[in-house]
């Protein structure tokens, strides 16, 4: 395990680059470093020595001075290609598995890449035509990262980041298409970009030729096809003899990954895959002690568990259990991770990470390396089985379908009652009365309008071809980053025997039935460990794994992480609506039980992912690696930085200019007339709130810095409120995690079409306000009888049956400015009240007499880009009049804040001309 980085094309600079970029990854490999400055090229190493610790050193060069390599990673059946390439005539000068490569690249050319079973990243340089080619392996288990300046055709590499970045080439940027797919589909490491612009990571089985006619990515496996093509063969019928070979396979690919000159010990979580891991060993030690392929294990194997005692997700019970089989050849290492150690790891365990992570859990792992690196050099885990053998419970769902969609009705009902606990519990986990905010509602609006067309799909219907989706796509790649930058970070090499392209190959010729049978996943890979793993790790159902108690630590650390989202950096990004994100996390401080975390977990890692990298300019200190892991609560307390409560929405706008791409005047299709419209920027408005004050101090403000001819003497102007703010004012606005839907609420609002706003009663929160105020019966009523209507063409009969207050009610709308954007909200009450109220007001203002004489009454207007609706009125204007100079919605209903307008009539055209 070590450290490659390099460049192509900087000329005199490379030396000093790669100089810059090999001592920000001391940390990949402590034993020793070298560079190497040929042609175009510069390759630099960090080495971790685990084979042939006395002549591997690198860069390695062929004995003709042709090729040389830089390499990180493992090939495990490196002594097969050797026997191999001597039986050609080739000779050795070390014994490692890196001249293998070299020789084998030598010799074969890229051909050879597909050969390697192992996990590996690596660099070769050609002398005599000055071509360099990257590669990474099948899986992609072993890192590597690329930047590639178009114009110039120069190039740099690296196994992390942040060496890219060390190189002080390009200037860091986030790439904001990767941040909004991460938080809104916690999508990461799925394809080429990374979170930082410009920089690409290769991805599983590619390789990167660069030389003076440019670049050009390649695959140099078929491995993916080569699997559809063995899947879609008739699978070998489930037996004991196949469940016999599937363990002498898996047990042969955890003896390769035990070759080592350094000590070896092994992550067990107390789930049944790191559990097979270390059982298949300690039985080893038990049965064969003097075996020499185990001496780098010793005589007893050093276990790794992360335990949190008393918490919900604690699995040290199945570790106690494997312990007790096997307790004369383990011995086992328990690490306690808490709330206060993860709050002082938070930003070394961000920065290790270099990209957002799906949640905390990855911690545990950190904390565990950071033990383990006391103890062994090499660590093997359970990586890697559930994304090829069906580990995740919605697995049982695709499977299902799949038997549907082959009408195998038979083996479908089998499956239906074998699984049918798995199917509760993710029944109950839909219907838990959890809140559920959508994450577009905490994000700026012109963000989420900027990447709206951004997609994520999964296969649904074929378990085969989702596994291998997740395998080299969607779940394992992020996985495979989270451990490589864990032992990394405290010089560990990790081996993972589950990613084996033999063993996967082998899984995949098998029948379905060996992977889901009888409601049971992983079912060869049990029954393979019956007899070996206690009773109660091989036939369990639940799965926890590597992770942390995150609800139990974020109740605790509640204050602390607040600080963050209540900071002025916080809400200078241009990601978050700052204010939304507030209330929700102080409503989950109020009601921990109502509130999931890894929202609020994805949103606090953008934040301290972009302190980490941009705010700080790691560039200048990326290779500062005796930086103490742990910096304290205190820091990332005052790192938050003062709690901003101003208006993120920047200088207020004008009260006499239009919201951005609108216009003051409108000629009106209704009466022909040209209506001029002004829109007010207000700050928040909150329940209670004293709209009749607002309102006179607005219209006061308005009026002292009216231009000349703008408001025309003697015309008849009105005033105009949203219907938003009178309902939260009058505390008929609640946020969408108060209100609670019934079942009858969530059913319901399924038959209805949500709006491309999402306004109505398509969601359960609307719905549920749609019951409160008129009751069930009714909205029953009216869905019979408008279901009736579709059906003889006739539409809107719903509305008339329910009534126009549940036509008003208004739900969540992400584009708007908060609270809307995470509310729901009846009708305001008594509108005409409220605009006789309001003119009452603004007669009593501080006003010029000849304004106040040409006031005409206030309107209660519900407007949006869809349709208008006068609500309320004091006004002798018919309402279609009114209703027709919003046509284009000039009110701002995201950051403008702009809730208020003075509307004016110009009269008709020639009149306004004639002035």
């Amino acid at each position: 395990m070590c450290g490659i980085s390099g460049s192509y094309g900087f000329g005199a600079d490379t030396e000093d680059i790669a100089r810059r970029m090999n001592a920000c990854l001391a940390h990949r490999g402590p034993d020793g470093e070298g560079l190497f400055l040929s042609g175009s090229a510069g390759l630099a190493h960090r080495r971790l020595a685990i084979i042939d610790r006395e002549s591997g050193d690198q860069p390695m060069t062929t004995a003709d001075g042709r090729h040389t390599i830089v390499y990180n990673g493992e090939v495990y059946n490196y002594l097969e290609l050797r026997a191999e390439l001597e039986a050609t005539g080739r000779t050795f000068a070390t014994d490692s598995d890196t001249e293998v490569l070299l020789q084998a690249h030598a010799a074969w050319g890229s051909d050879s890449y597909d050969r390697f079973n192992g996990m590996f990243a690596f660099a070769i340089h050609d002398a005599e035509t000055d071509t360099l080619t990257i590669a990474r392996d099948h899986f992609g288990i072993k890192p590597l990262y690329y930047w590639h300046d178009e114009t110039t055709g120069r190039v740099l590499f690296s196994s992390e980041i942040r060496a890219l970045l060390a190189a002080g080439v390009f200037e860091a940027a986030p790439d904001d298409r990767a941040v909004y797919r991460y938080l809104k589909f916690r999508a990461h490491d799925d394809d080429e970009q990374t979170f930082f612009a410009g920089v690409k990571r290769l991805m599983a089985g590619q390789m990167l030729v660069i030389d003076a006619d440019g670049v050009r990515t390649e695959s140099f496996t078929r491995l993916q096809d080569e699997l559809r093509e063995i899947a879609s063969r008739p699978g070998r019928p489930y037996s004991e003899q196949v469940v016999d070979e599937y363990r002498e396979r898996f047990m042969e690919s955890v003896r390769l990954r035990l070759q080592s000159e350094v000590p070896v010990g092994t992550s067990l979580s107390g789930g049944l895959d790191s559990s097979a891991v270390a059982a298949v060993i300690a039985k080893h030690l038990r049965e064969q002690p003097e075996d020499g392929d185990f001496a780098a294990v010793g005589s007893r194997q050093n276990t790794f568990s992360a335990v949190f005692p008393n918490s919900s997700n604690d699995e040290e019970r199945y570790v106690d259990a494997l312990l007790a089989d096997y307790q004369g050849q383990i011995t086992a290492h328990k690490i306690h991770p808490d709330s206060r150690e993860f709050l002082e790891d938070l930003q070394d365990f961000v920065r290790t990470q270099e990209e957002p992570i799906i949640s905390s859990g990855p911690y545990a792992q950190y904390a565990v390396m950071r033990e383990a690196s006391k103890h062994v050099t090499v660590l093997l885990d359970g990586q890697g089985a559930d994304e090829m053998m069906a580990g995740y419970n919605p697995y049982f769902y695709v499977y299902l379908r799949q038997l549907r969609r082959q009408k195998r009705f038979k083996e479908l009902a089998s499956e239906v009652v074998g699984s049918r606990d798995i199917l509760r519990k993710l029944a109950r986990t839909k219907y838990s009365g959890r809140t559920s905010v959508p994450i577009e509602a905490l994000l700026n609006s012109g963000f989420v309008a900027a990447h709206a067309g951004e997609k994520v799909t999964s296969v649904q219907d074929d378990l085969k071809e989702r596994l291998l989706q997740d395998t080299f796509r969607s779940s394992l790649p992020s996985l495979l980053r989270y451990e490589d930058r864990n032992t990394m970070r405290f010089s560990i090499e990790g081996r993972v025997p589950f990613v084996d392209k033999e063993l996967l190959k082998f899984l995949f010729s098998l029948d379905e039935s060996a992977i889901i049978h009888d409601g049971w996943n992983k079912r060869i890979l049990r029954e393979s460990m019956f007899g070996i793993l206690p009773d109660m790790i091989s036939k369990r159902r639940n799965k926890i794994g590597f992770t942390t108690p995150e609800s139990e630590w974020f109740r605790k650390n509640a204050a602390a992480l607040r600080e963050i989202f209540a900071s002025a950096t916080f809400a200078s990004r241009p990601y978050f609506e700052s204010r939304s994100v507030l209330a929700l996390f102080d409503d989950y401080m109020a009601h921990p039980d109502k509130h999931g975390t890894l929202m609020f977990w994805r949103l606090l890692n953008v934040e301290l992912w972009m302190r980490a990298f941009f705010d700080q300019h790691p560039a200048s200190r990326a290779g500062d690696e005796d930086e103490a892991p742990g910096v304290g609560a205190g820091d990332i307390a005052a790192a938050a930085g003062a709690a901003s409560q101003e208006d993120p929405a920047g200088t207020p706008k004008s009260d006499y200019d239009p919201n951005p791409d609108k216009q003051l005047d409108l000629v009106s299709e209704v009466d022909g007339h040209t209506w001029r419209r002004f829109p007010l920027q207000t700050g928040l408005i909150a329940r209670g709130d004293d709209l009749e004050d607002l309102v006179r101090g607005h219209v006061e403000r308005f009026a002292a810095g009216l231009p000349e001819d703008a408001l025309p003497a003697g015309r008849p102007w009105y005033f105009v409120i949203s219907e938003k703010i009178v309902a939260i004012s009058q505390g008929r606005s609640w946020f969408t995690w108060e209100i609670a839907p019934r079942r009858s609420a969530t059913v319901l609002s399924r038959f209805v079409s949500r709006t491309p706003a999402g306004i109505g009663l398509g969601d359960p929160t609307t719905m549920e306000l749609a019951i409160r105020e008129v009751g069930l019966p009714r909205v029953v009523a009216a869905s019979a009888v408008g279901a009736a209507g579709k059906v003889i063409g006739k539409r809107g009969l719903f509305y008339r049956v329910v009534g126009s207050n549940v036509r008003a009610i208004d739900g969540p709308t992400v584009y708007s400015a908060f609270p809307s954007n995470v509310s729901a909200k009846l009708p305001p009450k008594d509108p005409d009240g409220v605009s006789a109220r309001l003119s009452a007001a603004i007669r009593a203002a501080d006003i010029p007499a000849a304004l106040r004489d040409s006031f005409a009454g206030t309107v209660v207007m519900d407007a949006n880009d869809i349709g208008r609706n006068v609500l309320g009125s004091d006004a002798s204007v018919p309402a279609e009049r009114l209703e027709a100079t919003f046509a284009d919605n000039p009110l701002g209903q995201g950051r403008q804040r702009t809730p208020l307008a003075i509307l004016v009539d110009l009269g008709d055209p020639g009149t306004v001309a004639a002035r």
